[in-house]
């Protein structure tokens, strides 16, 4: 099955850049959101998760908030 994957990031966020690190080595194929260039989106994750930081993955419309590889992979492979 195919995984919508989507991380929302800011340029300075170094576990964003890990995180992006970490799909790119396993494979997993992402979009990414830069928070800062989108407004729009700043609203939606905090809508869904209450939080502003970064990085939040969505994964079929779960999330996960901050860098947590285990996770991600539990999710992926759901």
């Amino acid at each position: 099955m195919s995984k919508n994957v989507t991380v929302y990031t800011t340029p300075t966020c170094p576990y964003c850049v890990m995180v992006k690190k970490f799909l790119t080595e396993k494979q997993i194929p992402f979009q990414e959101v830069d928070l800062t260039r989108s407004p729009e989106s700043v609203d939606k994750v905090m809508r869904a998760t209450g939080q502003l930081g970064v990085p939040q993955t969505e994964i079929n419309g779960q999330w996960v908030i901050g860098y947590d590889p285990s996770r991600i992979l539990s999710i992926v492979n759901q």
